[in-house]
C-alpha cells in the first residue's frame, strides 16, 4: 500500500486505549490516532496526537468553536504553539475553504488535519486542502450530514482525493474515523462497523 491505513481512538469509545489498539490491530488497521497526553505501549504505533482544547507543539487541535475574538484567539495560540496541526470543522471559526486559507495566512508554518467528513458536510470538497495537510482523515460525508455510512454513497470521492495525494507527493498517515459523540449531535450506533466498512472500500484503492 502506498499510504497506511490507521484509525482514530475515538472510533471504539467507551472501550480504553489500549484495549481499542489491539481491537484496531485485529480489524487490519495500522496505526491508531491518540490523545496527546497518553503514554504508555499499545498494540499499534501511534499515527497522530490530538491536543484538546488547546494547541501544543507536534499535535493536531480542532479549530475553536465561532464566537466573538475566537479567531484572533486562536491566532494567537498557533504562533504560540509552533509546529501544531488545526482541524477545521463546521461549526468552527474555519468552517470553509476561504477561511482556513486566511488562518493559514495568518500563521505561517501552519499545517492541517484534514478531515474529509467535516469538509464535505459543511459543502466543499477536502482535496482543495489536501497542500496543507499533515495528517488526513477518512469519512465519507455529504453536505449537512458529517457521517455516511459508506454504502450509501456521499460527496467524498476517495480515488480522487487518493489521486491528489499522489500529485502532492504526500507522506503523512491516513486514518479512519466514525464517532458516536450525541453531546456534539453526532449520534451514531456503530461507529467500529462504519469504520470497517470504509476501510473496506478504501483499502483496494491503496494496492
Amino acid at each position: 500500500m502506498r499510504y497506511r491505513l490507521g484509525v482514530v481512538d475515538v472510533v471504539f469509545w467507551p472501550r480504553e486505549l489500549p484495549e481499542s489498539a489491539t481491537l484496531a490491530k485485529e480489524l487490519g488497521f495500522a496505526h491508531i490516532d491518540v490523545p496527546c497526553e497518553w503514554e504508555g505501549e499499545l498494540d499499534l504505533p501511534v499515527g497522530d496526537r490530538t491536543a484538546f482544547p488547546s494547541p501544543k507543539p507536534g499535535c493536531s487541535t480542532p479549530a475553536p468553536p465561532e464566537g466573538e475574538g475566537m479567531w484572533d484567539r486562536a491566532v494567537a495560540a498557533y504562533r504560540r504553539n509552533p509546529g501544531c496541526r488545526m482541524e477545521p470543522w463546521g461549526g468552527s471559526v474555519c468552517n470553509t475553504v476561504e477561511k482556513v486559507r486566511a488562518m493559514l495566512d495568518a500563521v505561517p508554518g501552519l499545517r492541517l488535519l484534514v478531515d474529509t467528513g467535516h469538509v464535505a458536510g459543511w459543502g466543499e470538497d477536502p482535496a482543495d486542502l489536501l497542500p496543507w495537510a499533515h495528517h488526513v482523515q477518512l469519512r465519507q460525508a455529504r453536505k449537512g450530514e458529517v457521517q455516511v455510512h459508506a454504502d450509501d454513497g456521499g460527496d467524498v470521492d476517495f480515488t480522487v482525493l487518493l489521486q491528489r495525494l499522489d500529485a502532492l507527493h504526500y507522506r503523512g498517515l491516513l486514518s479512519v474515523e466514525y464517532f458516536d459523540l450525541p453531546d456534539m449531535g453526532w449520534h451514531l450506533d456503530d461507529p467500529v462497523g462504519w469504520a470497517c466498512a470504509l476501510a473496506g472500500r478504501v483499502r483496494p484503492l491503496l494496492a
